[in-house]
């Protein structure tokens, strides 16, 4: 009796010891080395991928997209587009934060809803519709041909920060009339603000729109 329980004594402190120090080696020390490490070699990265402003303030990260909204009205359910800036693809996710007003992650995902879904058909629909007449100027018309898969269409996450240029180039003459901006002067800024293929291969061309509206306000601000 007396040598069963030393043997189970023995195995418990054995037992306890491991526990004590796989804790320290992978809750402590292993989390510590990798935070450095990525601190080190990739800090921007490390702490999110924040974007500043031309004052400094984070107001995002370059992995998650953003709403562009004005003030929600009484009797609405969602507000409408701040039309003076770049818009990103649809989402319900985006909102606002205590950082940046315009931002906030409410839930993000896909629809998970077929092609030929009636809901979806009807908001792909109701989503051109409403790109056509945001995005027509009195001196440039836009057609229904003309707008890009993703203007009406989310991500499957929901949280893309990039648009096509496409996308990009059809809001261009709305941006500059709300703006009071020569239109090849947002022409010229959304080419400045397209990223190319990742290693000339990889992906699609892409326009990062937080980036590009930060340097559309900055552009604003200088224009008088």
């Amino acid at each position: 009796m007396n040598n069963s329980a030393a043997n189970t004594g023995r195995v418990l402190w054995a037992g306890l010891r491991a526990l004590l120090v796989l804790t320290v080696v992978c809750g402590v020390l292993y989390p510590l080395a990798v935070t450095g490490a990525a601190q080190l070699a990739f800090p921007g990265k490390a702490n999110g991928s924040e974007i500043e402003d031309a004052s400094g303030k984070v107001v995002g990260s370059e992995l998650i997209g953003q709403r562009y909204d004005l003030p929600l009205k009484d009797g609405e359910d969602t507000p409408a587009p701040d039309l003076r800036w770049f818009q990103p693809r649809p989402s319900n996710g985006l909102g606002t934060n205590s950082v940046n007003t315009r931002y906030s992650l409410i839930l993000s995902g896909a629809t998970n809803r077929s092609g030929d879904n009636a809901e979806l058909i009807r908001w792909v629909k109701d989503a051109k519709a409403a790109v056509v007449e945001d995005n027509s100027t009195a001196d440039h018309q836009v057609k229904p041909s003309d707008v890009p898969a993703d203007a009406v269409t989310s991500s499957g996450s929901g949280l893309d920060p990039h648009i096509s240029p496409a996308y990009a180039k059809l809001q261009v003459h709305r941006v500059a009339e709300r703006n009071g901006l020569p239109v090849a002067q947002v022409d010229r800024l959304v080419a400045d603000h397209t990223d190319g293929r990742i290693l000339g291969f990889v992906g699609e061309p892409r326009v990062n729109v937080l980036k590009l509206n930060i340097a559309l306000k900055q552009l604003v601000a200088t224009k008088g």
